[in-house]
Formats: structure tokens, sequence, C-alpha cells
């Protein structure tokens, strides 16, 4: 399925009138296998709308801070078209400069698990994924089904023969000591 993501961006004048705001497309960025569209981010605490005040996009560090949010579409390569390994370190250092914050959440020792402070809303829109939990459960997400991850430790592999892409509201949380 051809898959054009598009950003459309609205805004309030100073005296209250809706507009479209003036924005250049959505950031696309290719790490680590992975095709990330950055379509929106809000800065930690709480957001603020309002007439002529509205924020400007907070798309970094990737994974927002309590309060923030991010905005992004993912594309999964499928595993078994994932090139070969190469340099790890240069991997790792050009993926972080894209997309700052990304890399740091992923366990060396365990390839795609990682676990983050907060609450992901994701819908799988084309493709198929499995969604692996610290135990070893998984489960099959195919278009439709919708994810709400809650910070637990987790990894998603596409073992299918196509990119699947996912859609996903990430929603920065402080967590509390076990």
């Amino acid at each position: 399925m051809a898959f054009n993501v598009n950003r459309v961006v609205t805004d309030r004048t100073a005296d209250g009138k809706s507009v479209f705001a003036d924005e250049p497309p959505a950031p696309k960025d290719t790490v680590l296998g992975l095709e990330i569209h950055n379509i929106w981010g809000t800065g930690d605490g709480m957001p603020f709308v309002g007439a002529g005040d509205n924020a400007a996009t907070v798309p970094f560090p990737f994974f927002p801070g309590a309060g923030g949010t991010r905005f992004i579409v993912v594309r999964f390569p499928p595993e078994s078209a994932t090139p070969p390994d190469g340099d790890p370190e240069a991997a790792a250092a050009d993926a972080e400069q894209k997309q700052p914050g990304l890399v740091g959440v992923f366990e060396p020792d365990v390839p795609g698990m990682h676990t983050t402070d907060s609450i992901d809303y994701g819908i799988c829109i084309d493709g198929e994924l499995f969604l692996e939990l610290d135990d070893g459960a998984e489960v099959y997400v195919t278009p439709g089904t919708c994810v709400v991850q809650r910070g637990t430790r987790h990894a998603w592999h596409n073992r299918g023969d196509r990119p699947c892409t996912m859609v996903f509201v990430l929603v920065g949380a402080d967590r509390k000591p076990a």
C-alpha cells in the first residue's frame, strides 16, 4: 500500500479566528532501518492552546518528559530485509543525530527491547507486527489493532515480508518507584 504522510496543522490568530498554520512537511528520517515521520510534539508539562499563543512543535527528545506528547508514524521493515550489521556504533550515532533520545532506551544485549516512561497509543494501519513483552509473551498486531503500551518493557518484530506502518501518540509519564 502506498502511504504518503501529510501534515495539516491548525492555529488561531490573535483575534481568535481558526486558520491553517503555515507548517513545512513533517520531517522524515530513516534510522536503524525504521522510517520515522515526526508529525508533532508538545513540550513537557500541561500543553495549552489559545488565540495567537500556540507553541511550535517540539519533536525531540524522541520520548517526551512527563506531560509532553509526540505524534509519530513509524514504518518497520521486515526483519528479513534488515541490512547486515556493519558498524553498530556508527548506526547508533547516526540515529542519535537524526532522532535525539531514541537510541538510549534500547537494551544493547537484547535487540529491540526497550522501556520508556510514557503511555503510548498505537494503531496498526498496514502490515503486521508482533509485540513482545519481557516474559516472551507476544501478540500479533494487524491493521486495525490498537495498542496501549503503558511503560512496559517490550519489542516490536516484523516477521512478515513487507513493511508495517504504525501510528503512535506518546504521552510522557512519571514512573512510580516499585
